[in-house]
């Protein structure tokens, strides 16, 4: 079994020092690394290139957001979950377009950390049930004439892609990861990747979250998009 190896950064030393508790309990996850602020953290990627930057999202300095999209700009193999006290939209939008790939409430299931981690490091993405309804109940809530303008965009997005990409994009919107999708479909996971590698640059999408969402809104899941495959 490969072993998931995570940074951590929060401000909090109390935050920090649960978290790894919690982690280093799952014989599947390995912590390299703390960091107080966003900065810091940055630099512990880059120091050991780690699988997840588990970051809360509010820090003195740099805080998480902005070390998201130093990350994932700067460090394309390292995956970014953010922990937040917060579910406002201006957070998550902010942090979707910075390109992570899972949102954890800190005031969630202790189970649910360690769930998200590894459906990221899988290749899924992960929300948190609170954050996830919350999003779902957003994209419908602008009025049936506003959903209905954002799904018929994301039809004519999806447009672009091939029937098998269509395929893998729909669930992708269920949140699998790419061994789960292959052994769906009845293909290798190596194909998979190819396949969610060219669907992120046809829709222009920078992570499996954003590619989950525009799913959502196309139709082709009916389900929020962000559950926990298992």
């Amino acid at each position: 079994m490969s072993v998931i190896r995570v940074v951590l950064a929060d401000d909090e030393t109390m935050v920090r020092a649960g978290m790894r508790a919690i982690l280093s309990a799952d014989p599947g996850i390995e912590v390299m690394g703390e960091a107080a602020d966003g900065a810091a953290a940055v630099e512990l990627v880059g120091e050991h290139r780690p699988d997840i930057a588990l970051l809360d999202v509010q820090m003195p300095g740099t805080g998480g957001l902005e070390a998201t999209e130093t990350i994932t700009r700067r460090f394309p193999g390292t995956a970014v979950v953010i922990l937040t006290t917060f579910s406002e939209d201006a957070y998550i939008a902010r942090a979707l377009s910075g390109g992570a790939g899972g949102f954890v409430l800190k005031t969630g299931d202790p189970r649910e950390l360690v769930s998200g981690l590894h459906a990221v490091a899988k290749g899924g993405a992960y929300l948190s049930p609170e954050i996830a309804h919350r999003l779902i109940t957003e994209l419908g809530a602008t009025g049936t004439g506003g959903r209905m303008s954002r799904g018929a965009a994301a039809r004519e997005r999806i447009e672009r892609l091939s029937a098998r990409e269509r395929g893998v994009l729909g669930l992708i919107g269920e949140g699998l990861p790419n061994d789960e999708i292959a052994r769906r479909l009845g293909i290798v996971p190596g194909t998979v990747k190819v396949h969610v590698g060219s669907i992120l640059t046809r829709l222009d999408v920078r992570n499996r979250v954003q590619a989950a969402i525009l799913a959502y809104e196309a139709g082709l899941v009916a389900e929020d998009p962000f559950r926990s495959s298992g």
